[in-house]
């Protein structure tokens, strides 16, 4: 396969950490990266100050299951990092960046051929653990799918998927490398691929972003790791897009998991407080919903309630599920509109475009934030929105 030359990159990677925060309109602008998107709800708690006392008083559920914080003032960097590095949440200054590590929801409580949590704890620690490792880009994603093929083809530069209990396979760019592991060995062989596409960019002279754009990326991250097996996974392209589940799902030990999509993304700090309360710990997904796993069965109806109350949607059938959007006006200078605003507004009147498909909601051309897989852009132009 040829991909896009890495030659088209002409900007350094200037991609918002905790540390380094990018300048926006309505303050600075830091992403906190979430391995996994799993938080216990002190971190989650920790989240929530902090968006209140340094911010604008809610966060951001990013399409990698991050986090991000807005409305920073000027130097909050330092305070910030002191935070999160309490909280467990900046376990590497210099690699923070690069801790973008996408897992199957609800992996290792329901469905599945492997509980993908270790995997993540031990490629995160990895990654940190290496020196050479900072060097990567911070759009380098990793993708860590327990066999469900939830993760597989959002796009990851690096991924596993579980065949079955006991084979994993690597995934480069989205598709099948062919090469197999034990469960046990598969982070060894992701962070084997991680390493060659980080040597690969070099050789092609630094200035890509992703594994697919180098030429010929996955082709030749293979060549760096050895021969191949037998491939069979469909292209990444070719996987249908997906808003991932929604509403209540009985875990494979008889306890309640409530899957719920945060409209937006935009997680108030009440909000967070609210989850950190009714659990231990939580997932973020990259469809911007919030997993509160391991409830007891007589204790749903009254999570669901609080929750719902507060904006959570656990109808997968709500339009909340099939509409994202950028930040907007006043956070983006660039942007055209109020595209939060006015979305929300088509969602309540039941006015959505184009039938009300899964759709992205932007400001301008450029489209930040839209999610992989078929979606329809309702763009502003600035006398209107254009869909298409």
């Amino acid at each position: 396969m040829t991909s896009r030359p890495a030659a088209g990159r002409v900007r350094t990677d200037a991609c918002p950490g905790a540390l380094q925060t990018h300048p926006a309109a309505d303050g600075a602008l830091a992403r906190v990266r979430v391995p996994g998107g799993l938080l216990t709800a002190a971190q989650l708690g920790a989240l929530a100050a902090a968006a209140r006392d340094l911010g604008d008083g809610a966060l951001e559920l990013t399409s990698r299951g991050n986090v991000q914080l807005r409305g920073l003032p000027p130097g909050a960097e330092p305070v910030l990092g002191d935070r999160l590095a309490a909280a467990g949440l900046l376990p590497s200054a210099t690699h923070e960046r690069v801790r973008n590590v996408l897992a199957s929801a609800l992996t290792g409580r329901a469905g599945g051929h492997a509980d993908a949590r270790p995997w993540v704890r031990a490629l995160d620690a990895a990654l940190c653990a290496d020196p050479a490792l900072a060097a990567l880009p911070g759009r380098y994603l990793a993708t860590l799918d327990d066999g469900r093929g939830d993760v597989t083809g959002l796009g990851g530069d690096v991924g596993l998927l579980a065949l079955s209990p006991g084979t994993v396979a690597l995934v480069l760019a989205g598709v099948d490398s062919g090469l197999r592991a034990a469960p046990g060995a598969a982070v060894d062989l992701a962070l084997a691929a991680t390493r060659a596409f980080l040597e690969e960019r070099a050789a092609q002279g630094g200035t890509a972003w992703r594994l697919a754009e180098l030429d010929d990326g996955p082709a030749a991250v293979l060549a760096r790791l050895g021969p191949a097996g037998e491939g069979g996974l469909p292209r990444a392209g070719d996987r249908p897009g997906t808003s991932g589940p929604v509403g209540s799902v009985v875990q494979d030990d008889g306890r309640v998991a409530l899957v719920g999509v945060v409209p937006l993304g935009r997680l108030s700090a009440g909000q967070a407080d609210l989850l950190a309360r009714v659990t231990g710990e939580v997932q973020l997904t990259p469809w911007r919903s919030v997993v509160v796993p391991d409830l007891a069965e007589d204790a749903v109806d009254d999570v669901a309630v609080a929750l719902h109350r507060t904006g959570v949607v656990f109808d997968a059938d709500s339009p909340w599920t099939r509409v994202t959007a950028c930040a907007g006006r006043p956070g983006c200078a660039k942007s055209l509109a109020d595209v939060r605003a006015d979305a929300a507004r088509a969602v309540a009147a039941g006015e959505l475009p184009a039938g009300g498909v899964r759709q992205h909601w932007a400001g301008c051309a450029r489209r930040c934030g839209r999610p992989r897989g078929e979606v329809v852009d309702v763009v502003a132009t600035g006398t209107g929105y254009r869909t298409g």
